[in-house]
């Protein structure tokens, strides 16, 4: 425990940051799974986009928050775009 009132004051700020930010975690996980799992399953291109839309939004808002690293955000939705565009590139070559 801390010796300081200002040491509580930021062990408390800490905390419910760290909960703040578990929070946001778990929602960027959730979007990646289901944005996921959408390209693999979906065979509609316009319902696909939609989702990588959602997606990207969240992406770009847990950025906001200071979640994630702009590298990141951007790594993970360009994965995202990609896995979508091969998967659509396959089926419009077969």
């Amino acid at each position: 425990m801390a010796n300081h009132k200002s040491a509580a004051k930021r062990a408390r700020q800490n905390k419910k940051r760290y909960m703040r930010n578990k929070a946001y975690r778990t929602r960027l996980k959730n979007v990646l799974k289901k944005a996921r799992l959408i390209i693999e399953q979906e065979n509609d291109r316009e319902a696909v986009e939609k989702h990588l839309r959602e997606a990207e939004r969240a992406i770009r808002k847990i950025y906001s928050k200071g979640v994630i690293k702009e590298n990141k955000a951007s790594r993970l939705i360009s994965r995202l775009y990609q896995k979508a565009h091969k998967k659509f590139a396959q089926a419009e070559a077969s």
